[in-house]
């Protein structure tokens, strides 16, 4: 039997209560949006369609964080900070819901915030909430941009980004290609899966769903993807729990198939928790050889090992350390495939994780650099001649991406980029003429490219002895 989430008045949360707590412990506490929804719903009565309006209002709020505040400023007396931080919640999620959810009745959004302002609250807010959201009803959205606004100004408000994000991403990919990108980070993610081929084909499976009426199609980025709409959680679906797939971003498959591992080769998955990129390493080898899988927390080596199970794939050995560690534990030139996925800023997952871009500061990607160039100094020494070395993120700043990989090359001569990716992977760029012209063996994913999460793909080659 589920719990009910209830609040001190002893009545059960609905969505927008949920909602609210949410958004508040992102804000005060630190929390992380998808961990903290995700522990609100699980321990929520809410109905499907209840569950999505609260997703939909929590990750919608935090992504046009900016823009609310803006046009607030002018209508609540100290915005923000001498406000309460529920009442900021509140009042934010309440204009989101006014402004971009259409199939929400302005009248029922208006009513149930000042219903839950007066059980939280007192009179006086109550009608605080009460007047200045009937008041954007009235007088409309958009407050008037400064007419004296930079490029960057009009940006960052437009589409709800801090200033130095969008400064930095005009000077790596100018303003046209920065706007896609804010534009593509405040869109709904989709869900996409990603078939076991070691149990199911992928036309077999989209097959399946349709006839149990969702609606998805092959996805085009990925060879063994599919993307599925209006299908909720995956997770609790059969073809899930009978290990026919698994869930993984598109561009996140992408990094097994740049690996390339075959059958009987000693695979080595440096930062491997959730799993994702272990087991599909896994599937392609056709779970003949082994691959190792590394995470530094205990919890998350068992959720590998979890996953590894639930697909049936006995080749996966898992282990717990420190990556920095790696060479002290295992043999020297011993695999023939190394995957560095690397500790990362995560600009390229604001889509699902929109606190990122308020949180996370140009210190914070100048440390991950640095970590990122130790980590692969250290894991190289475990990659055979002749054999390979991936490192990917998911972020798209160039500092964790490219710039790293060349410091890491102008270091180890031993190593040279290799361009010699397989027409799977590359094919879907070809299609739509965005794949370099001096293609070199580095891919930056941009998150408009696809829909997908943005993420850098490098495929390194040691010389053979």
């Amino acid at each position: 039997m589920k719990k009910t989430t209830r609040l001190p008045g002893g009545k059960p949360q609905g969505a927008r209560e949920v909602a609210m707590n949410v958004l508040h412990n992102v804000e005060v506490k630190g929390a992380f949006s998808g961990l903290e929804l995700n522990q609100a719903l699980s321990s929520s009565d809410l109905s499907r369609s209840d569950a999505g309006l609260a997703t939909e209002i929590v990750y919608g709020t935090i992504q046009r964080m900016n823009t609310i505040d803006y046009d607030l400023e002018s209508r609540v007396k100290g915005w923000p900070k001498k406000v309460e931080p529920w009442v900021r919640s509140l009042l934010r999620m309440s204009y989101y819901q006014l402004r971009w959810l259409s199939r929400v009745p302005a009248h029922a959004a208006v009513d149930e915030a000042v219903r839950m302002a007066k059980k939280r609250g007192h009179a006086g807010i109550a009608g605080l909430v009460n007047g200045v959201l009937r008041g954007l009803l009235r007088e409309g959205f958009d407050a008037p941009l400064n007419d004296k606004l930079s490029e960057v100004g009009r940006l960052a408000l437009v589409h709800s980004h801090p200033q130095w994000l969008i400064e930095r991403w005009i000077t790596q990919f100018g303003v046209q290609k920065t706007e896609e990108i804010c534009a593509a980070n405040n869109e709904h993610p989709h869900a996409s899966a990603r078939i076991n081929p070691l149990r199911i084909g992928r036309q077999e499976l989209l097959v399946s769903m349709t006839e149990e009426g969702l609606s998805a199609i092959p996805s085009p980025l990925a060879r063994n993807g599919i993307i599925a709409e209006r299908a909720g959680n995956l997770v609790h679906t059969n073809w899930y729990k009978e290990g026919q797939m698994s869930i993984q971003d598109e561009s996140s498959m992408l990094v097994a198939a740049v690996a390339d591992p075959k059958p009987g080769m000693q695979v080595l998955d440096c930062c491997a928790a959730p799993g994702g990129k272990t087991t599909s390493m896994a599937e392609r080898m056709q779970d003949q050889g082994k691959v190792i899988a590394n995470d530094v927390h205990p919890h998350k080596e068992a959720l590998i090992r979890q996953q590894a199970e639930r697909l049936g794939l006995s080749c996966v050995e898992t282990m717990t350390g420190d990556a920095m560690d790696l060479p002290n534990r295992l043999p020297a030139q011993s695999c023939d495939v190394v995957l560095l996925d690397a500790p990362c800023s995560g600009l390229g997952v604001i889509r699902r994780k929109p606190e990122i871009k308020w949180t996370k500061t140009p210190d914070d990607i100048a440390s991950l650099a640095v970590l990122q160039s130790q980590l692969l100094r250290r894991v190289q020494t475990l990659v055979k001649p002749g054999g390979i070395l991936v490192y990917s993120t998911c972020t798209i700043a160039v500092e964790e991406n490219e710039q790293t990989i060349q410091h890491f090359l102008a270091e180890s001569p031993e190593f040279s980029l290799d361009a010699e990716w397989s027409e799977e992977v590359l094919a879907p760029f070809k299609e739509k003429g965005i794949l370099p012209e001096a293609f070199s063996g580095m891919l930056q994913i941009l998150p408009q490219m696809f829909g997908s999460d943005g993420f850098f793909i490098a495929r390194l080659r040691r010389q053979s002895q």
